[in-house]
Formats: structure tokens, sequence, C-alpha cells
């Protein structure tokens, strides 16, 4: 039997514990520095919270969708054995058809390495993937797993900036000096939140539609389709934070020809020095074209080193590909972007902020994911909880590192 954990973006942490017995847990940590006690105040507030867990039995059927972060646990006596199908044809893969695995934490590599070892099937198998490599336009040497996790490749100062943590915690969380492999043994039990097992969950049947009738209506409306709306309005953001920017998104929700169209349109404006928290898109890719300012830009995924690491000015053109993953940090005159994304309802998963895959994991998967402390695992989870996608630059934070550097 097992645990199973999957972020869906945008859905609310329904599972939360109590402020006390947190804090209980919280004092048992030893070896804290006086600083880090005062920057985490604020998360004393409540305790944990974070989306729903499932459990696991013999014979589960487990469906993922596309992009979304998620993890197991085996919380039994004996093996937890997980057999795993992937369509990499599947409608919502828009890179080629060779597999590729993005890793939050862990080192995938260490762990390749260790198993290859034990038998020639294996080591036939990683033949073919590299011959496949080299034919790949993604790869030819710079497409190869990387030693550490593959998301989290950022500069130590963004990354301690849009998480709202320490450097020595950023550097923590890129586990590089961590051989573990991907497979990961908690010590003691794995603390999350959830109910008894009791019972079971069933599903509620699904309506069935008649397509037909659906595909006639659709042609009937598509004389009479809107074909224009305005996404400069700053009534129309979708999100806005009044000291870091907004942001316009345009589906086919909103504008219905880009169903057709299977496009997606997003306007971001970024004030001064603000940040846009780092994120992927789970089932796009996206062309960002700059239409004022400039911006210090990073792209990364499952390569040795960022795929893009530099300024990025006005009328100049980027393109992220799905699943990399992107910070943006506005220069000092902010910055204003079109993205155009290869989706009309095109997903994004924040790794920071509210509602993001960090505030959303319990902490001790956090915790023993990045071997870090109780107290900076909360941090890593509360430190942005007032603020979603867009950060306001914090002047007194950057301080604080310059002068302790």
């Amino acid at each position: 039997r097992g645990i199973h954990g999957a972020v869906i973006p945008g859905c609310p942490e329904t599972y939360q514990s109590s402020r006390q017995s947190e804090q209980q847990q919280s004092q048992q940590e030893q070896g804290q520095s006086q600083q880090e006690q005062a920057q985490s105040q604020q998360s004393y507030r409540h305790g944990d919270r974070h989306q729903k867990v499932r459990p696991l039995k013999q014979g589960d059927l487990v469906a993922i969708p596309v992009g979304v972060a998620n993890w197991f646990y085996n919380d039994g006596d004996t093996q937890l054995v997980l057999v795993s199908l992937l369509d990499t044809s599947n409608n919502e893969n828009q890179l080629d058809d060779r597999r590729r695995t993005f890793y939050l934490g862990g080192n995938p590599q260490q762990g390749r390495q260790q198993g290859s070892s034990q038998g020639a099937e294996q080591e036939s198998s990683q033949g073919a993937e590299q011959e496949e490599q080299e034919s790949s336009p993604y790869g030819r040497g710079a497409e190869q797993e990387s030693s550490s996790n593959n998301i989290l490749k950022f500069r130590d100062e963004l990354l301690s900036e849009a998480l709202g943590v320490s450097k020595e915690t950023a550097r923590k969380l890129k586990g590089e000096n961590d051989d573990r492999g991907s497979i990961v043994r908690v010590e003691n039990e794995l603390q999350v939140i959830r109910p008894p097992r009791v019972g079971e969950e069933r599903e509620q049947p699904g309506v069935v539609q008649n397509e037909e009738q659906t595909r006639q209506s659709d042609i009937e409306s598509f004389c009479n389709v809107q074909l224009r709306i305005n996404i400069d309005k700053p009534a129309r953001a979708d999100v806005y934070n009044p000291r870091a920017g907004r942001i316009t998104r345009v589906n086919s929700r909103k504008l219905s020809i880009l169903k057709d169209l299977r496009l997606n349109v997003e306007r971001v404006v970024l004030y001064r020095n603000a940040l846009l928290a780092p994120r992927w898109n789970l089932n796009a890719h996206s062309v960002i074209y700059a239409t004022r300012g400039d911006a210090e830009v990073e792209i990364v995924g499952n390569n040795q080193q960022p795929i893009y690491s530099g300024r990025l000015r006005q009328n100049q053109l980027l393109i992220v590909p799905q699943n990399f993953a992107v910070v943006i940090k506005a220069g000092d005159q902010g910055f204003e972007w079109v993205s155009f994304k290869t989706n009309d309802n095109a997903i994004v998963n924040s790794i920071a902020g509210r509602n993001s895959v960090f505030q959303a994991l319990p902490e001790g998967v956090l915790r023993n994911a990045f071997r870090i402390s109780s107290e900076e695992a909360k941090q890593l989870k509360n430190n942005r909880e007032e603020e979603r996608e867009l950060f306001a630059p914090r002047f007194e934070s950057q301080k604080r590192e310059y002068a302790s550097a």
C-alpha cells in the first residue's frame, strides 16, 4: 500500500492541520538560528496545509494529468511496485516523441547510474536512448539528464528571491551533493495530513454528451463568433499585485475562436524590479514577445545548464518550450510582454507563491526530498504565501543577503 499526491494547478490546499500540532513538531527541530526563527514567525499562524493525498492499494489504476507534479510514498510493510505507462504521442505533448522526465527534487542521474549495472537489458536500453537523443532536435549532447533535479537550476540569487528563502536553503534545493537517486528513504515516517483509511472513494458516473449535436451547434455559432478582445485594460486583469504588476489571460472560454486556432494569449506587466514566479506551462509552448522595458530571464529544463540565461529587451522574441521552467525579473524600467501559447486552454504551474507546487506539497515531502529542516520547509512553503505569480521586489532581503555574503 502507499500514498499518492498530485499537485493540480489552481486547486486549493484542502488538507490542513492545527496550529498547535505543527508548533510542537517544529520545536523538536534542533540547530535553528535566530535569523531563521525571525523569518518564520508568520508561518506559525497556521499548521501545514496541502492538496489532497490519495491512498493506494494493490490493483489501483492511477491516471496522472500531463505535466502535473506528483509523488508516491510506501507506507506499508512490503514493497510498493509501480508499473507506469507514458504516452509520448498524446495530444498534450508538444515536444518530440522522446520521453522527458522533469524532476523537482532528488537526484535521478545517481539512481540511473546505480541501476544500470544490474543487467545487460538496461544497458542496451540506455544505448538505444542515446542514439535517439543524437537524432533529436533537442538532443545532441546538450540533452543529457542532469545529476540533480531539473526544475531548480536557477541561479542562487534568483531562486532565493523567488522563494523567499536564504541562499543557503536555495542551494540545498538544488541537490548538488545529493546522491540518493530519485527514490529516497524517509527518516522515521512521512508526516502528511490525511483522513483514516476507512471506506472507499466512489466516482460518480459522468454525463454522456451527444457529440454530433455538439458539433452541429459549433458550426451554427461559428459565423457569429467574437473575433476581438482587448487585453491591455488593467480592469480586465486576472492577476493583480499593486506592487508587482498584472496578468491578463485570454483563452477559448473568453474568446471561443481560440479553440479552433488552438492558441492562448497572456499579457503581462511587471513593475520595476518585480519578479514573475518560476513556473512552467503544462500543455503548451510559449512565444514571448517583449513590448516594453527589459528583464533578466532564465529558462531551465532537463539539460545540464539553463537553455537560456540573459537579458530580454523590447521587440525581442523568446520561446519557452512546454514543461521548461522560466523566471523573469524586470529591470529598472519595468517589463511588459505578450505570450502566445500553443493551446487554447494553456495551464500554468507556479513553483512558489499562493496555489503553487511548494505550497501544496506536505512539509514532510519537502523535508525529505531536499534534506532540509522543518523550519526551512515552513519558510519554503509560506514565505511567499501572500503573493500569487507576481512578486514585489524585496529590497530589504537583498541588502541583508549582500551584507552577509
